[in-house]
Protein backbone atom coordinates (compact mmCIF):
# COMPACT_ATOMS: atom_id res chain seq x y z
CA UNK A 1 0.00 0.00 0.00
CA UNK A 2 1.20 3.61 -0.81
CA UNK A 3 1.90 6.26 1.62
CA UNK A 4 -0.80 8.31 -1.06
CA UNK A 5 -3.31 5.22 -0.22
CA UNK A 6 -2.26 5.09 3.43
CA UNK A 7 -3.04 9.05 3.65
CA UNK A 8 -6.78 8.56 2.69
CA UNK A 9 -7.79 6.05 4.57
CA UNK A 10 -6.32 8.15 7.29
CA UNK A 11 -8.31 10.97 5.83
CA UNK A 12 -11.26 8.81 5.44
CA UNK A 13 -11.46 7.54 9.25
CA UNK A 14 -11.04 11.43 10.33
CA UNK A 15 -13.97 12.51 8.50
CA UNK A 16 -15.82 9.93 9.65
CA UNK A 17 -18.03 9.23 12.75
CA UNK A 18 -18.80 5.96 13.00
CA UNK A 19 -20.38 4.30 15.79
CA UNK A 20 -19.03 1.30 17.53
CA UNK A 21 -22.19 -0.83 16.21
CA UNK A 22 -22.08 0.54 12.71
CA UNK A 23 -21.41 -2.04 9.97
CA UNK A 24 -18.96 0.71 8.20
CA UNK A 25 -16.66 -0.17 11.79
CA UNK A 26 -13.32 -2.31 10.77
CA UNK A 27 -13.40 -5.52 13.12
CA UNK A 28 -10.18 -5.38 15.59
CA UNK A 29 -8.68 -8.19 13.12
CA UNK A 30 -9.28 -6.54 9.98
CA UNK A 31 -7.05 -3.81 10.96
CA UNK A 32 -5.28 -1.93 8.13
CA UNK A 33 -1.52 -1.92 7.52
CA UNK A 34 0.51 0.65 7.32
CA UNK A 35 3.37 -0.33 4.42
CA UNK A 36 5.83 2.42 3.48
CA UNK A 37 8.17 1.82 0.39
CA UNK A 38 11.57 2.65 2.31
CA UNK A 39 15.16 3.26 1.28
CA UNK A 40 17.31 0.90 2.54
CA UNK A 41 18.51 3.58 4.75
CA UNK A 42 15.53 4.48 5.90
CA UNK A 43 16.25 7.87 5.62
CA UNK A 44 12.56 8.33 3.14
CA UNK A 45 9.96 7.21 1.77
CA UNK A 46 9.97 6.46 -2.29
CA UNK A 47 7.02 8.59 -2.51
CA UNK A 48 8.22 11.10 -0.46
CA UNK A 49 4.71 12.29 0.44
CA UNK A 50 4.34 14.72 3.27
CA UNK A 51 3.33 12.55 6.08
CA UNK A 52 0.71 14.61 8.13
CA UNK A 53 -3.01 13.47 8.40
CA UNK A 54 -5.91 14.79 10.65
CA UNK A 55 -7.07 12.57 13.34
CA UNK A 56 -10.70 12.42 15.20
CA UNK A 57 -9.08 14.08 18.03
CA UNK A 58 -5.67 15.86 17.20
CA UNK A 59 -3.08 16.76 14.64
CA UNK A 60 -1.79 13.69 13.61
CA UNK A 61 2.21 13.95 13.28
CA UNK A 62 4.25 11.09 11.68
CA UNK A 63 7.26 13.22 11.58
CA UNK A 64 8.63 11.94 15.33
CA UNK A 65 12.49 12.08 15.41
CA UNK A 66 14.79 8.61 16.09
CA UNK A 67 14.90 10.25 19.81
CA UNK A 68 11.28 10.97 20.34
CA UNK A 69 10.70 6.97 18.70
CA UNK A 70 13.36 5.40 20.95
CA UNK A 71 11.61 6.88 23.92
CA UNK A 72 8.27 5.90 23.28
CA UNK A 73 9.59 1.96 22.43
CA UNK A 74 11.57 2.30 25.90
CA UNK A 75 9.28 3.77 27.94
CA UNK A 76 8.43 0.19 29.90
CA UNK A 77 11.40 -2.19 29.14
CA UNK A 78 12.68 -3.70 31.88
CA UNK A 79 16.34 -5.64 32.24
CA UNK A 80 16.89 -7.96 35.49
CA UNK A 81 20.16 -9.81 35.75
CA UNK A 82 20.23 -13.06 37.77
CA UNK A 83 22.47 -14.39 40.54
CA UNK A 84 24.39 -17.50 39.19
CA UNK A 85 23.88 -18.84 42.93
CA UNK A 86 21.12 -17.29 45.23
CA UNK A 87 22.23 -19.54 48.34
CA UNK A 88 19.59 -22.70 47.49
CA UNK A 89 20.92 -24.15 44.34
CA UNK A 90 22.12 -22.67 41.00
CA UNK A 91 19.96 -20.34 38.18
CA UNK A 92 18.89 -21.65 34.96
CA UNK A 93 18.48 -18.14 33.78
CA UNK A 94 21.32 -15.41 33.60
CA UNK A 95 18.87 -12.38 33.14
CA UNK A 96 15.96 -12.13 31.48
CA UNK A 97 14.91 -8.71 29.59
CA UNK A 98 11.14 -7.72 28.48
CA UNK A 99 9.03 -4.75 27.27
CA UNK A 100 5.78 -3.52 26.20
CA UNK A 101 3.90 -1.93 23.90
CA UNK A 102 0.24 -0.68 23.97
CA UNK A 103 -2.08 -0.19 21.12
CA UNK A 104 -5.31 -0.28 23.53
CA UNK A 105 -5.97 2.31 25.97
CA UNK A 106 -5.16 1.01 28.61
CA UNK A 107 -2.84 -1.45 27.82
CA UNK A 108 -4.85 -4.80 27.69
CA UNK A 109 -1.30 -7.32 27.88
CA UNK A 110 0.20 -8.02 31.27
CA UNK A 111 3.61 -9.63 32.22
CA UNK A 112 5.32 -11.51 35.12
CA UNK A 113 8.02 -12.51 36.49
CA UNK A 114 9.09 -14.31 39.59
CA UNK A 115 11.72 -16.56 41.66
CA UNK A 116 10.51 -19.60 43.70
CA UNK A 117 11.66 -19.13 47.08
CA UNK A 118 10.02 -21.73 48.54
CA UNK A 119 10.97 -24.16 46.05
CA UNK A 120 13.32 -24.21 43.17
CA UNK A 121 13.41 -22.60 39.14
CA UNK A 122 11.80 -19.42 38.07
CA UNK A 123 8.46 -18.30 36.49
CA UNK A 124 7.37 -16.29 33.49
CA UNK A 125 4.19 -15.33 32.13
CA UNK A 126 2.67 -13.07 29.61
CA UNK A 127 -1.13 -12.90 29.31
CA UNK A 128 -3.19 -11.23 26.38
CA UNK A 129 -6.24 -9.79 27.70
CA UNK A 130 -9.45 -9.06 25.61
CA UNK A 131 -12.98 -7.34 26.45
CA UNK A 132 -11.21 -5.15 28.61
CA UNK A 133 -7.79 -5.33 30.55
CA UNK A 134 -8.99 -6.70 34.25
CA UNK A 135 -8.92 -10.78 33.68
CA UNK A 136 -5.22 -10.17 32.35
CA UNK A 137 -4.58 -7.88 35.43
CA UNK A 138 -5.94 -10.17 38.02
CA UNK A 139 -4.00 -13.92 36.22
CA UNK A 140 -1.08 -12.17 36.11
CA UNK A 141 -1.25 -11.38 39.86
CA UNK A 142 -2.71 -14.81 40.94
CA UNK A 143 -1.31 -17.54 38.62
CA UNK A 144 2.05 -17.79 39.60
CA UNK A 145 1.40 -17.58 43.08
CA UNK A 146 -0.87 -20.52 42.69
CA UNK A 147 1.40 -22.60 40.72
CA UNK A 148 4.48 -22.01 43.35
CA UNK A 149 1.85 -22.94 46.41
CA UNK A 150 1.09 -26.20 44.47
CA UNK A 151 5.00 -27.31 43.96
CA UNK A 152 5.45 -26.66 47.85
CA UNK A 153 5.69 -29.74 49.57
CA UNK A 154 3.52 -30.54 52.26
CA UNK A 155 5.70 -29.38 55.15
CA UNK A 156 5.99 -26.20 53.43
CA UNK A 157 2.23 -25.59 53.32
CA UNK A 158 1.95 -26.64 57.10
CA UNK A 159 4.17 -23.51 57.92
CA UNK A 160 2.09 -21.26 55.84
CA UNK A 161 -0.99 -22.39 57.39
CA UNK A 162 0.68 -22.06 60.97
CA UNK A 163 1.70 -18.67 60.18
CA UNK A 164 -1.97 -17.21 59.45
CA UNK A 165 -3.69 -19.31 62.37
CA UNK A 166 -1.58 -17.20 64.19
CA UNK A 167 -1.77 -13.98 62.71
CA UNK A 168 2.28 -14.07 61.92
CA UNK A 169 3.90 -12.84 59.00
CA UNK A 170 4.19 -15.67 56.37
CA UNK A 171 7.41 -16.59 54.75
CA UNK A 172 7.80 -15.13 50.87
CA UNK A 173 6.61 -17.11 48.46
CA UNK A 174 7.77 -15.18 45.27
CA UNK A 175 10.55 -12.58 44.70
CA UNK A 176 8.59 -10.77 42.10
CA UNK A 177 10.43 -8.23 39.89
CA UNK A 178 7.89 -5.82 38.93
CA UNK A 179 8.62 -3.14 36.45
CA UNK A 180 7.86 0.80 37.56
CA UNK A 181 4.54 0.66 35.03
CA UNK A 182 2.89 -2.62 36.92
CA UNK A 183 0.15 -2.33 38.91
CA UNK A 184 -2.11 -4.14 41.59
CA UNK A 185 -5.41 -4.50 42.80
CA UNK A 186 -5.24 -3.92 45.63
CA UNK A 187 -8.71 -3.44 46.88
CA UNK A 188 -9.20 -6.73 46.04
CA UNK A 189 -5.73 -8.10 47.75
CA UNK A 190 -7.67 -9.93 50.77
CA UNK A 191 -9.56 -11.64 48.54
CA UNK A 192 -7.31 -13.00 46.16
CA UNK A 193 -5.23 -13.80 49.67
CA UNK A 194 -8.33 -15.53 51.24
CA UNK A 195 -8.47 -18.22 48.29
CA UNK A 196 -5.40 -18.72 48.11
CA UNK A 197 -5.26 -19.46 51.28
CA UNK A 198 -8.49 -22.20 51.01
CA UNK A 199 -6.59 -23.46 48.10
CA UNK A 200 -2.98 -24.88 50.03
CA UNK A 201 -5.85 -25.54 52.70
CA UNK A 202 -6.93 -28.25 50.51
CA UNK A 203 -3.61 -29.52 49.62
CA UNK A 204 -3.05 -30.18 53.02
CA UNK A 205 -6.23 -32.03 52.84
CA UNK A 206 -4.63 -34.08 50.03
CA UNK A 207 -3.16 -37.26 51.87
CA UNK A 208 -1.04 -37.51 48.35
CA UNK A 209 0.64 -34.05 48.79
CA UNK A 210 3.61 -35.04 50.11
CA UNK A 211 6.73 -33.40 48.46
CA UNK A 212 4.63 -30.99 46.18
CA UNK A 213 3.53 -31.42 42.93
CA UNK A 214 6.06 -31.38 39.50
CA UNK A 215 5.85 -28.47 37.45
CA UNK A 216 3.78 -29.61 35.12
CA UNK A 217 1.19 -30.95 37.65
CA UNK A 218 1.63 -27.77 39.28
CA UNK A 219 0.56 -25.70 35.84
CA UNK A 220 -1.88 -27.26 35.14
CA UNK A 221 -3.60 -28.01 38.22
CA UNK A 222 -2.88 -23.68 39.15
CA UNK A 223 -4.73 -22.57 35.76
CA UNK A 224 -7.94 -24.77 36.37
CA UNK A 225 -7.83 -23.45 40.42
CA UNK A 226 -7.63 -20.08 39.05
CA UNK A 227 -10.53 -20.25 36.90
CA UNK A 228 -12.84 -21.85 38.64
CA UNK A 229 -11.99 -19.44 41.84
CA UNK A 230 -12.53 -16.22 39.08
CA UNK A 231 -15.73 -17.75 38.42
CA UNK A 232 -17.09 -18.28 41.83
CA UNK A 233 -15.69 -15.20 43.29
CA UNK A 234 -18.25 -13.22 40.00
CA UNK A 235 -21.25 -15.43 41.57
CA UNK A 236 -20.82 -14.60 45.51
CA UNK A 237 -21.60 -11.54 47.70
CA UNK A 238 -18.32 -9.77 49.05
CA UNK A 239 -17.64 -6.98 51.55
CA UNK A 240 -17.80 -4.30 48.64
CA UNK A 241 -19.40 -2.92 45.67
CA UNK A 242 -15.73 -2.50 43.95
CA UNK A 243 -14.94 -5.67 45.17
CA UNK A 244 -17.91 -7.13 43.46
CA UNK A 245 -17.64 -5.04 40.33
CA UNK A 246 -13.99 -5.86 40.25
CA UNK A 247 -14.49 -9.45 40.36
CA UNK A 248 -16.93 -9.48 37.58
CA UNK A 249 -15.63 -7.21 35.41
CA UNK A 250 -12.84 -10.14 35.44
CA UNK A 251 -14.82 -12.62 35.17
CA UNK A 252 -16.74 -11.04 32.19
CA UNK A 253 -13.44 -10.01 30.20
CA UNK A 254 -10.60 -13.07 29.03
CA UNK A 255 -7.26 -13.47 28.62
CA UNK A 256 -5.09 -15.92 27.15
CA UNK A 257 -1.42 -17.24 29.37
CA UNK A 258 1.47 -18.47 28.87
CA UNK A 259 3.45 -19.48 31.76
CA UNK A 260 7.14 -20.84 31.72
CA UNK A 261 9.05 -22.31 34.60
CA UNK A 262 12.57 -22.70 34.52
CA UNK A 263 14.79 -24.65 36.05
CA UNK A 264 18.16 -26.70 35.79
CA UNK A 265 16.40 -29.96 34.57
CA UNK A 266 14.76 -28.00 31.86
CA UNK A 267 11.90 -25.77 30.83
CA UNK A 268 7.77 -26.13 31.55
CA UNK A 269 5.23 -24.16 29.50
CA UNK A 270 1.90 -24.20 30.01
CA UNK A 271 0.05 -22.31 27.18
CA UNK A 272 -3.86 -21.31 26.86
CA UNK A 273 -4.72 -19.35 23.73
CA UNK A 274 -2.73 -17.42 21.22
CA UNK A 275 0.35 -16.05 23.27
CA UNK A 276 3.35 -17.86 22.32
CA UNK A 277 6.96 -19.51 23.97
CA UNK A 278 9.76 -20.21 21.18
CA UNK A 279 13.38 -21.39 22.14
CA UNK A 280 16.05 -19.84 20.51
CA UNK A 281 18.41 -22.58 19.39
CA UNK A 282 22.33 -21.46 17.93
CA UNK A 283 23.41 -24.52 16.02
CA UNK A 284 27.19 -25.65 15.55
CA UNK A 285 27.93 -22.81 12.23
CA UNK A 286 26.27 -20.04 14.70
CA UNK A 287 23.27 -19.34 12.83
CA UNK A 288 19.95 -19.76 14.62
CA UNK A 289 16.55 -22.15 14.74
CA UNK A 290 13.57 -21.67 16.87
CA UNK A 291 12.25 -24.52 18.32
CA UNK A 292 7.93 -24.41 19.22
CA UNK A 293 7.42 -24.54 23.18
CA UNK A 294 3.79 -24.02 22.53
CA UNK A 295 0.91 -24.39 19.67
CA UNK A 296 -1.78 -21.54 19.34
CA UNK A 297 -5.00 -22.11 20.28
CA UNK A 298 -7.36 -20.52 17.03
CA UNK A 299 -9.06 -21.36 14.50
CA UNK A 300 -5.74 -22.05 12.73
CA UNK A 301 -5.14 -25.30 14.66
CA UNK A 302 -6.41 -27.94 12.73
CA UNK A 303 -5.97 -30.14 16.04
CA UNK A 304 -7.58 -27.51 18.40
CA UNK A 305 -10.58 -27.09 16.22
CA UNK A 306 -11.16 -31.08 16.15
CA UNK A 307 -10.84 -30.69 19.58
CA UNK A 308 -13.61 -28.12 20.56
CA UNK A 309 -15.89 -29.94 17.66
CA UNK A 310 -16.01 -33.26 19.21
CA UNK A 311 -17.00 -31.54 22.70
CA UNK A 312 -20.56 -30.77 21.03
CA UNK A 313 -23.23 -32.64 19.41
CA UNK A 314 -22.75 -33.07 15.78
CA UNK A 315 -25.58 -30.36 14.32
CA UNK A 316 -23.12 -27.95 16.37
CA UNK A 317 -19.71 -28.90 14.11
CA UNK A 318 -20.32 -25.88 11.56
CA UNK A 319 -21.50 -23.58 14.04
CA UNK A 320 -19.17 -23.77 16.87
CA UNK A 321 -16.55 -21.62 15.11
CA UNK A 322 -17.47 -19.55 12.40
CA UNK A 323 -14.96 -16.82 10.52
CA UNK A 324 -12.22 -18.48 12.33
CA UNK A 325 -14.18 -17.61 15.69
CA UNK A 326 -15.67 -19.17 18.59
CA UNK A 327 -19.65 -18.84 17.73
CA UNK A 328 -17.96 -16.24 15.69
CA UNK A 329 -17.03 -13.72 18.21
CA UNK A 330 -13.94 -14.99 20.20
CA UNK A 331 -10.28 -15.62 18.58
CA UNK A 332 -8.59 -17.93 21.42
CA UNK A 333 -10.19 -21.01 21.46
CA UNK A 334 -8.57 -21.50 25.27
CA UNK A 335 -8.61 -18.26 27.61
CA UNK A 336 -8.65 -17.83 31.58
CA UNK A 337 -12.56 -15.61 32.37
CA UNK A 338 -14.98 -15.69 29.43
CA UNK A 339 -18.01 -16.93 31.66
CA UNK A 340 -20.10 -15.71 28.63
CA UNK A 341 -18.85 -18.73 26.93
CA UNK A 342 -18.79 -20.59 29.75
CA UNK A 343 -22.12 -20.32 32.25
CA UNK A 344 -25.41 -20.95 31.18
CA UNK A 345 -27.62 -18.19 29.90
CA UNK A 346 -29.83 -18.54 33.11
CA UNK A 347 -26.32 -17.92 35.23
CA UNK A 348 -25.54 -15.42 33.37
CA UNK A 349 -28.87 -13.56 33.39
CA UNK A 350 -29.32 -14.46 37.70
CA UNK A 351 -25.46 -12.56 38.07
CA UNK A 352 -26.11 -9.12 36.01
CA UNK A 353 -29.57 -8.83 37.54
CA UNK A 354 -28.51 -9.49 41.36
CA UNK A 355 -26.09 -5.94 40.63
CA UNK A 356 -27.19 -3.47 42.60
CA UNK A 357 -27.81 -0.06 40.65
CA UNK A 358 -25.42 1.80 42.07
CA UNK A 359 -22.52 0.25 40.36
CA UNK A 360 -20.86 1.67 37.75
CA UNK A 361 -20.69 -1.30 35.50
CA UNK A 362 -20.94 0.16 31.56
CA UNK A 363 -18.54 -2.20 30.57
CA UNK A 364 -21.86 -4.78 31.28
CA UNK A 365 -23.71 -3.69 28.26
CA UNK A 366 -21.26 -5.34 26.11
CA UNK A 367 -22.25 -8.60 27.32
CA UNK A 368 -25.90 -7.94 27.40
CA UNK A 369 -26.49 -10.17 24.34
CA UNK A 370 -26.14 -13.68 23.33
CA UNK A 371 -23.90 -15.61 21.49
CA UNK A 372 -25.33 -17.12 18.29
CA UNK A 373 -25.61 -20.61 18.84
CA UNK A 374 -25.48 -20.83 21.91
CA UNK A 375 -26.83 -24.36 22.52
CA UNK A 376 -24.66 -26.48 24.62
CA UNK A 377 -22.03 -24.26 27.10
CA UNK A 378 -19.17 -24.20 28.01
CA UNK A 379 -17.54 -23.65 24.98
CA UNK A 380 -14.01 -22.63 26.43
CA UNK A 381 -11.81 -23.80 29.05
CA UNK A 382 -8.74 -22.90 30.26
CA UNK A 383 -6.81 -26.13 30.54
CA UNK A 384 -3.37 -25.85 28.93
CA UNK A 385 -1.11 -27.61 26.75
CA UNK A 386 1.28 -28.27 28.41
CA UNK A 387 5.05 -28.70 26.77
CA UNK A 388 8.70 -30.03 28.55
CA UNK A 389 12.12 -29.03 27.10
CA UNK A 390 14.90 -30.87 28.58
CA UNK A 391 17.96 -28.02 28.53
CA UNK A 392 20.94 -28.68 26.11
CA UNK A 393 24.29 -26.11 25.64
CA UNK A 394 22.63 -24.75 22.66
CA UNK A 395 19.85 -23.95 23.98
CA UNK A 396 20.73 -20.10 24.48
CA UNK A 397 17.12 -18.06 25.66
CA UNK A 398 13.17 -18.37 25.56
CA UNK A 399 11.02 -15.92 24.26
CA UNK A 400 7.54 -15.38 25.54
CA UNK A 401 5.21 -12.86 23.66
CA UNK A 402 1.80 -11.83 23.31
CA UNK A 403 -0.30 -12.54 19.67
CA UNK A 404 0.65 -8.82 19.19
CA UNK A 405 4.34 -9.81 18.37
CA UNK A 406 3.67 -12.58 16.26
CA UNK A 407 1.22 -10.77 13.83
CA UNK A 408 3.94 -8.77 12.80
CA UNK A 409 6.61 -11.72 12.66
CA UNK A 410 7.30 -15.09 12.43
CA UNK A 411 8.56 -16.74 15.53
CA UNK A 412 12.04 -17.95 13.29
CA UNK A 413 12.53 -14.08 12.49
CA UNK A 414 12.31 -13.06 16.02
CA UNK A 415 14.82 -15.78 17.08
CA UNK A 416 17.08 -14.44 14.44
CA UNK A 417 16.58 -10.87 15.80
CA UNK A 418 17.17 -11.58 19.77
CA UNK A 419 20.33 -14.44 18.35
CA UNK A 420 22.37 -11.72 16.38
CA UNK A 421 21.78 -9.00 19.18
CA UNK A 422 22.97 -11.80 21.69
CA UNK A 423 25.91 -12.54 19.77
CA UNK A 424 26.22 -9.75 17.36
CA UNK A 425 27.14 -11.67 14.69
CA UNK A 426 25.23 -10.74 11.67
CA UNK A 427 25.61 -14.48 9.29
CA UNK A 428 25.23 -14.24 5.57
CA UNK A 429 24.76 -17.66 3.50
CA UNK A 430 26.81 -17.64 0.62
CA UNK A 431 25.52 -16.16 -3.01
CA UNK A 432 23.19 -19.57 -4.13
CA UNK A 433 23.95 -20.79 -8.15
CA UNK A 434 20.52 -19.81 -8.42
CA UNK A 435 20.98 -16.32 -6.99
CA UNK A 436 24.04 -15.86 -9.37
CA UNK A 437 21.59 -16.14 -12.70
CA UNK A 438 19.64 -13.15 -11.47
CA UNK A 439 19.20 -10.02 -13.42
CA UNK A 440 20.71 -7.02 -12.41
CA UNK A 441 17.35 -5.69 -11.21
CA UNK A 442 17.01 -8.71 -9.22
CA UNK A 443 20.43 -8.67 -7.61
CA UNK A 444 20.08 -5.41 -6.95
CA UNK A 445 17.14 -6.59 -4.47
CA UNK A 446 19.03 -9.05 -3.14
CA UNK A 447 21.86 -6.88 -2.16
CA UNK A 448 19.08 -4.73 -0.29
CA UNK A 449 18.25 -7.46 1.44
CA UNK A 450 21.67 -8.88 2.72
CA UNK A 451 22.43 -5.36 3.41
CA UNK A 452 19.43 -4.86 6.04
CA UNK A 453 19.79 -8.09 7.79
CA UNK A 454 23.68 -6.16 8.79
CA UNK A 455 22.50 -2.96 9.86
CA UNK A 456 23.65 -2.20 13.68
CA UNK A 457 21.12 -2.72 16.31
CA UNK A 458 19.54 0.64 18.22
CA UNK A 459 18.91 -0.95 21.64
CA UNK A 460 20.46 -2.57 24.29
CA UNK A 461 17.27 -4.42 25.51
CA UNK A 462 16.64 -7.17 22.50
CA UNK A 463 13.12 -7.25 23.49
CA UNK A 464 12.81 -3.28 21.81
CA UNK A 465 14.77 -4.66 19.47
CA UNK A 466 11.84 -6.70 18.26
CA UNK A 467 9.22 -4.40 19.09
CA UNK A 468 10.81 -1.91 16.77
CA UNK A 469 11.51 -4.89 14.06
CA UNK A 470 7.70 -5.70 14.57
CA UNK A 471 6.03 -2.44 13.91
CA UNK A 472 9.17 -0.63 11.53
CA UNK A 473 10.67 -3.38 9.16
CA UNK A 474 10.44 -2.04 5.49
CA UNK A 475 10.19 -4.15 2.18
CA UNK A 476 13.51 -5.59 2.08
CA UNK A 477 13.94 -6.27 5.86
CA UNK A 478 15.11 -2.86 6.91
CA UNK A 479 14.35 -0.85 9.44
CA UNK A 480 12.14 2.00 8.14
CA UNK A 481 11.93 5.46 10.16
CA UNK A 482 8.75 6.24 8.17
CA UNK A 483 6.71 3.25 8.85
CA UNK A 484 7.95 3.05 12.53
CA UNK A 485 7.13 7.04 12.76
CA UNK A 486 3.65 6.14 11.24
CA UNK A 487 3.16 3.28 13.64
CA UNK A 488 3.84 5.23 16.82
CA UNK A 489 1.92 8.41 16.34
CA UNK A 490 -1.57 6.50 15.79
CA UNK A 491 -3.80 8.12 18.19
CA UNK A 492 -5.43 6.38 20.64
CA UNK A 493 -8.88 6.17 18.14
CA UNK A 494 -6.43 4.62 15.59
CA UNK A 495 -3.83 2.97 16.78
CA UNK A 496 -5.86 -0.41 17.66
CA UNK A 497 -7.18 -0.37 14.10
CA UNK A 498 -3.49 -0.72 13.05
CA UNK A 499 -1.72 -2.93 15.22
CA UNK A 500 -2.24 -4.48 18.69
CA UNK A 501 -0.47 -4.54 21.93
CA UNK A 502 2.93 -6.35 22.23
CA UNK A 503 4.50 -7.75 24.85
CA UNK A 504 7.95 -9.71 24.72
CA UNK A 505 9.67 -11.46 27.14
CA UNK A 506 13.49 -12.71 26.36
CA UNK A 507 14.84 -15.09 29.10
CA UNK A 508 19.01 -15.59 29.04
CA UNK A 509 19.78 -19.20 29.98
CA UNK A 510 22.77 -20.02 31.57
CA UNK A 511 24.53 -22.73 29.25
CA UNK A 512 27.34 -22.97 30.92
CA UNK A 513 25.53 -24.87 34.10
CA UNK A 514 23.63 -26.80 31.32
CA UNK A 515 27.27 -28.24 30.41
CA UNK A 516 28.11 -28.75 33.95
CA UNK A 517 24.59 -30.79 34.77
CA UNK A 518 26.24 -32.53 31.41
Amino acid sequence: MSSHVCGRILVRAASSTLSPLSPQWPSLTQRARLSWGCSVSGARCRSGATMRFLSTRQDLDFQLSRVQISSILRANEQAVSIPEFDGRGLSAVRKFESNQLAANTPNEDRRSAATCLQTKGMLFGVFDGHGGWACAQAVSERLLYYVAVAMMSQKGLEELEHCMEQSRPVPPILQWYKNHGDYNYRESASLYVEHLRVFWQELLDSEEHGDGMSPPDALYYAFKRLDTDISLEAQVPHSSDLIRSTAIQVAFAGSTACVAHVGTEGIHVANAGDCRAVLGVQEEDGSWSALPLSQDHNAQNEAELERLRAQHPPSERDTVVTDNRLLGILMPLRSFGDVRFKWSLELQQSVLESLESGIELDFLNLYQYTPPNYLSPPYLDVAPQLTYHSLRPQDRFLILGSDGLWDEMSSEEAVRLVGEHLSGIHLQAPVSPTERQLNLGQMQELLWKRRALAMPTLDPNATTHLIRHALGTGQYGELCQEKLASMLALPEDLARMYRDDITATVVYLNSDLVRQHR
